[in-house]
């Protein structure tokens, strides 16, 4: 890890630019877990629409009566796809976010990056960001469900005391449209205070609700990095898969079509996967910032520092490197 003092790059800017730097230092490793992982992550989300276009078009949706009959016939069930689909990139996306992270944490500590031991690192982390992920959507759902039953029991309270037509009512609408707003900034605050809960899922093998509340613990003092990284990456990928994959409908018997739309899949696909993998490479550094700040990396880089110095006893001339953290 480079003796740089941590108080001049708590911020945007120098969460970027460390991630940056461990990226171009093992560019080849990071290079193959992005093809290995996020390229056939984002290649299918740039294309998923064009086929889900394309298998509605050649098959009528099926029923719930009609659902075996023609599963037993032969015919793709519409419900097939989305499943195999969401499967794919649980998978592939939960492999990514563990083996990046892995990768990125031994970087900034100037550890040795190898590609094996990276993926190896998927078998400790895969289950646990898994719970992790799943134990987010329940309370983001739990949530959800209180906003929707607070709306429902608001209009119901009208209709009792009176009030007809009450979801036609502009206030009401304009109600709803507050209340709405209260719910996604809501959602928000929660993925700020979890934005590091993947990283410790990974590095500390902690699983379930346990990474939010660690999460939350440490992101303090640093939501506003955290929030502008999730303004950032979710602008950058959320236009990068709006733009690039809007269904295709005809034809491919134009030459000129047919090159355009490979050409626009390849080029979004490739954008895609740059900013997805900087998206973990700067959670990680982040999760790093926020221990700095929080005085747990200093114990860490001493040990670190130790354990190359005891087992190097002969060297007694070299002097140890001195990190220290400036809080902003």
């Amino acid at each position: 890890m480079a003796a740089t003092p941590f108080g001049q790059s708590l911020n945007l800017v120098g969460v970027l630019s460390e991630s940056k730097r461990i990226i171009s230092a093992h560019s080849r490793h990071f290079l193959a877990l992005s093809v290995f992982f996020l390229l056939p992550l984002a290649f299918s989300l740039i294309i998923f629409p064009t086929l889900q276009t394309t298998l509605s078009h050649q098959s009528k949706p099926y029923h719930v009566n009609s659902l075996l009959r023609g599963a037993a016939a032969g015919s793709f069930p519409s419900i097939l796809f989305p499943l195999l689909y969401l499967l794919f990139v649980v998978v592939l996306s939960l492999s990514a976010v563990s083996t990046i992270t892995y990768s990125t944490f031994h970087g900034f500590y100037g550890r040795p990056v190898r590609l094996a031991a990276a993926l190896k690192s998927m078998i400790n982390s895969f289950l646990p960001l898994l719970l992790t992920a799943f134990a987010s959507q329940i309370v983001e759902l739990l949530v959800c469900s209180a906003f929707g039953l607070f709306l429902g029991l608001v209009a119901k309270g009208l209709e009792l005391l009176g009030f007809h037509n009450v979801l036609d009512s502009k206030y009401f609408i304009i109600f709803c449209v507050v209340v709405l707003v209260a719910l996604v900034l809501v959602l928000v605050h929660l993925q700020v205070n979890w934005a590091l809960a993947p990283v410790v899922a990974v590095v500390e093998s902690k699983w379930g609700f346990e990474p939010l509340r660690r999460s939350s613990y440490l992101v303090k003092g640093m939501r506003r990095v955290s929030f502008y990284l999730l303004l950032l990456f979710g602008v950058l990928i959320g236009f990068s898969v709006w733009i690039n994959s809007t269904p295709s409908s005809g034809s491919f018997e134009d030459v000129w079509k047919c090159l355009n739309f490979v050409l626009q899949t390849v080029a979004g696909s490739s954008f895609l996967t740059l900013f997805m993998l900087y998206n973990v490479a700067a959670n990680t550094v982040l999760y790093m910032y926020c221990k700095a700040l929080n005085g747990e990396l200093a114990w860490e880089i001493a040990e670190e520092f130790a354990r190359e110095y005891v087992s190097l006893p002969f060297d007694d001339a070299k002097v140890p490197h001195v990190v220290f953290v400036a809080q902003a």
